[in-house]
């Protein structure tokens, strides 16, 4: 018994105690009831089957609860009136309007949407009631710049610069947006398109889809979509239609390798406030961006709390999670506690509209709040630190945050990042702001690009495709393909990386030929015939220079020409027994035996070479030639360069023959075109290259006879990833890498023969030699040209007759008369006496006395007498003829002048 009572003793203490403190409790309230002034309130949301209306309500009222059980001090209490929107713009306005003008609400916590706070945020301004939306997130309702706005979430705009540093830091060069067609979904666009551009990608189209969009609408826009080269999507809508969007692009397959999807912050915090597993399914591997929150004790502890509470309300809805928009209404309406404390109780009425009584609409007889301007001071001046962190208004929008990188994975969300807007995109985010660099090479996620391989038969140098049986795995090595105009017309290339150009393979012989007439091979005929003509010219050039005052050049006609020949070709071995005394002779011979000697050395050093080394030439060396003839031609089977053959150089289709191999071509070749072959193979300098590597000493190429642009990578037209891979490429032939590419395709060659070298052609032609004979010519012409002016100017006397009737043919008749003559004023002949080769005496000027017999008068009719007088020597023994010119420059009678001419022709024994 004893034990007994003393166990019910701490019973009736616990008991007492609880009893004291409730009544002092309910002492305490009775007591300040007097002094609790009510402020009322309005809420407007979407109650009627919308998750976060509900979510947003439960947390105001948790915030009002706590906030007010720690400022029990307070004077004011915030009283709330509910209105439902039922999710339409008019409801929302109607359910503004009645609070404003019926109730006379201080503030209104709300509304959901902001095409709803559009026309709300007017009644505000117009009454002066501040309106507070903590889930409106339209950039557009920034343009309204009313005061009486406060936007207590994030500004849709703030996270296009997280989603195009996602799209910078991936590489991705393109993206369209798919937006819902409303002003949700339109407000943020021109900011995400300069954002994106700003990193250089861009946005090639945007996809538009209206909220009451059938499933076979959806579908159609996505089908659109499917056939664009871009595979980067940006999904900003209502949770409603984006679930629908995610599902019909599952069912096509646009929700796989291959595609990139992201979803805006409005997106992803409704799809993992409540996690679906058909709607997660529909989304895999897609990015999401969130508002980053603090996790902090506080916060799990009102989570924990909250979800309690929610179920007890709502025992109809099952695994509902808060949200961003839960934690932002929880931080709204303490805001809205404090500031209505802090602006106080002094005017809380409304100021009646002057208007007459038969006003009939509601809005003419709108009040306007007197406490509004004092409430919205101190809005702006409200910090704390809530839920979601530091709590701070700047010019009427919420201070933002960073954003959390979600990958959806299975059933829920994994971190892989966060974004800020002084670090960029960082890998990790802690309490103490340390940030470690992210890169998106370094995720788990990888960008995909699928790449078209052009395979065939052969050539695998260029291209090969390996199967592993065991695993069904292909792996490619290489890829290229040509650029052409006509291709050019349905893809984009980058720059090429190899050579360009269509050339010609041709046989290449042995032209080695020894036959008999291999001497004349070493200068072509151009070239031999024009020195044969100089030789002739040399040795007339010399004939006159020298004829009048040479022994050597004197005798009869047919002596004459036969020296000045021999003399000109003597010089070939130099060998020419005669010389020369005037100084022009001279200066020609010696231009000339230089001209001689190089030609000469030429000809020896290239028939040497025609006899000594083996001369490789190419069959063909013109494609007209192939025409013409009618010959057979090769080209690799499936390339352009049939067109090219057909179209362009005019081959009849039926003399092409196709070759799939190196082997195949070599063996076309080598049979030639009359025996079931080819005469020569066209292809691109890269393939020919190849081909020569295995078969340089057999082959030679002609020069090429198309351009093309080389080898290189093709993609979609408009293409972002061409710059890009262009200066890949640019940097790639620039280094070493491109040598290493081409001596896995060619090999090094180093036993190969340079085929431009090896066929050469060694007839020497009057390209090389014409500076020479311009050199002589121009020489041997200027000396013919002073001596005649000189020989004219010394003659001139002789040469000008006195009597102008004689006849032109007479006159030149007496000049070559004169000039076929010794010239005994020359130095040569200015001796007592001449020898001749055999010693005997020559006569000299007067030494003969010619007989009687022996002279020959001749007359000139003209103006007076003049009169031509030859001594002559008839005697028929005669040996050695000598002409000796008696000039008589005057005969002067009373009447005229006359000229005598004298010859005198000597016989000496």
């Amino acid at each position: 018994m004893i034990r007994k009572k003393y166990r019910s003793m701490p019973a009736l203490s616990f008991l007492s105690l609880l009893f004291l403190k409730i009544f002092f409790f309910e002492m305490g309230m009775a007591k300040n009831s007097t002094s609790i002034i009510p402020v009322n309130v309005g809420v407007v949301l979407d109650f009627d089957n919308d998750l976060d209306g509900k979510i947003g309500l439960s947390c105001i009222n948790m915030s009002l609860s706590d906030f007010y059980d720690t400022h029990g001090d307070y004077k004011t209490r915030l009283v709330l009136i509910t209105r439902d929107s039922k999710n339409d713009v008019a409801g929302a306005a109607a359910a503004a309007l009645d609070l404003i003008k019926n109730v006379e609400v201080q503030a209104i916590i709300g509304p959901t949407t902001s095409m709803q706070a559009n026309f709300v945020i007017e009644l505000g301004e117009k009454a002066q009631v501040p309106i507070i939306s903590f889930s409106a997130s339209s950039p557009s309702l920034t343009s309204i710049r009313s005061p009486f706005f406060f936007r207590a979430t994030q500004n849709d705009s703030t996270q296009v610069n997280a989603i195009s540093a996602l799209v910078q830091d991936f590489g991705w060069r393109e993206a369209v947006p798919i937006y819902i067609d409303n002003e949700y979904g339109q407000g943020v666009i021109p900011y995400l398109t300069d954002a994106l551009q700003a990193v250089d990608a861009r946005v090639p189209y945007r996809s538009v889809i209206s909220p009451s969009a059938t499933d076979d609408q959806i579908v159609s826009e996505l089908y659109k979509l499917m056939t664009m080269q871009t595979r980067v999507f940006i999904v900003h809508m209502f949770p409603s239609l984006g679930a629908r969007v995610f599902a019909k692009a599952k069912e096509i397959g646009m929700v796989s390798e291959g595609y990139v999807w992201i979803m805006t912050d409005g997106l992803t915090a409704e799809f993992f406030s409540s996690p679906n597993a058909s709607v997660t399914n529909t989304m895999q591997g897609a990015l999401g961006l969130t508002p980053y929150v603090p996790r902090t004790k506080d916060l799990e502890t009102f989570r924990i709390r909250w979800k309690r509470k929610f179920q007890q309300d709502n025992p109809d809805i099952v695994d509902a999670e808060l949200n961003i928009f839960g934690l932002r209404a929880y931080d709204a309406a303490t805001a809205l506690a404090l500031a209505v404390e802090k602006a106080g109780t002094a005017n809380l009425g409304f100021q009646k509209a002057n208007v007459s009584s038969n006003s009939s609409t509601d809005l003419a007889t709108l009040g306007v709040s007197l406490n509004g301007p004092n409430l919205v001071q101190a809005l702006s001046n409200i910090t704390f630190k809530g839920l979601t962190g530091e709590y701070l208004f700047d010019n009427g929008q919420l201070q933002s945050s960073a954003f959390q990188i979600i990958n959806v994975n299975g059933n829920g969300g994994r971190e892989i990042g966060f974004w800020t807007s002084t670090k960029g995109i960082v890998k990790t985010l802690n309490s103490t702001n340390s940030m470690t660099a992210y890169s998106g090479s370094n995720s788990d996620l990888s960008t995909k690009l699928r790449i078209g391989v052009p395979v065939k038969d052969g050539f695998n140098e260029f291209v090969r495709v390996t199967r592993d049986p065991s695993s069904n795995n292909t792996t490619f090595t290489g890829y290229y393909t040509t650029i052409v105009f006509n291709r050019s017309q349905y893809v984009d290339f980058t720059l090429p990386y190899t050579e360009s150009g269509v050339s010609m393979i041709v046989p290449i012989v042995d032209n080695n030929s020894k036959n008999a007439w291999v001497f004349l091979r070493p200068l072509t005929w151009d070239l031999w015939v024009t020195s044969f003509c100089f030789f002739i010219f040399i040795g007339f050039v010399i004939w006159v220079l020298e004829h009048r005052i040479n022994e050597d050049f004197r005798g009869p006609a047919s002596h004459q020409a036969g020296t000045s020949i021999w003399f000109s070709f003597s010089t070939m071995v130099f060998a020419q027994r005669e010389t020369v005394v005037s100084n022009f002779s001279r200066a020609v011979v010696i231009i000339w035996c230089f001209v001689v000697l190089i030609l000469t050395q030429s000809y020896t050093a290239s028939l040497t070479s025609l006899l000594t080394v083996q001369q490789l030439r190419p069959t063909v060396t013109d494609v007209n030639e192939l025409i013409k003839k009618g010959e057979y031609v090769g080209y690799r089977g499936g390339s352009f360069v049939q067109g090219i053959l057909l179209d362009q150089l005019l081959f009849d289709k039926s003399k092409l023959i196709v070759y799939n191999t190196t082997e195949q071509w070599d063996d076309l070749l080598s049979k030639g075109s009359g025996n079931g072959g080819i005469a020569a193979a066209f292809d691109e300098v890269p393939f020919t290259r190849l081909f020569l590597s295995k078969y340089c000493s057999k082959y030679a190429v002609i020069d090429p006879t198309f351009k093309t642009g080389g080898f290189g990578f093709a993609f979609p037209k408009g293409s972002p990833l061409v710059p890009d891979v262009s200066r890949a490429v640019l940097n790639m032939t620039e280094g070493d890498k491109m040598r290493e590419i081409e001596n896995a395709w060619f090999g090094k060659q180093s036993n190969c023969p340079d085929s431009s070298n090896s066929v050469t052609s060694n007839s020497l032609s009057l390209k090389s030699f014409w500076g020479l004979f311009l050199i002589a010519g121009v020489a041997s012409l200027l000396a013919l040209i002073i001596f005649m002016v000189m020989f004219v100017y010394k003659e001139r006397k002789v040469l000008r007759p006195l009597n102008s009737t004689i006849s032109i043919r007479r006159k030149v008749s007496n000049f070559f008369r004169i000039f076929i003559q010794r010239d005994l004023k020359s130095h040569t002949f200015r001796k007592s006496g001449l020898d001749d080769r055999n010693g005997t005496s020559l006569p000299t000027m007067g030494a003969p006395r010619p007989s009687a017999s022996s002279v020959q008068t001749s007359y000139f009719p003209g103006d007076g007498d003049q009169s031509s007088t030859e001594f002559v020597d008839s005697s028929p023994d005669s040996q050695t003829s000598q002409e000796v010119v008696i000039n008589i420059d005057q005969l002067t009678n009373p009447n005229q002048e006359r000229l005598a001419a004298f010859e005198v022709e000597h016989d000496h024994n």
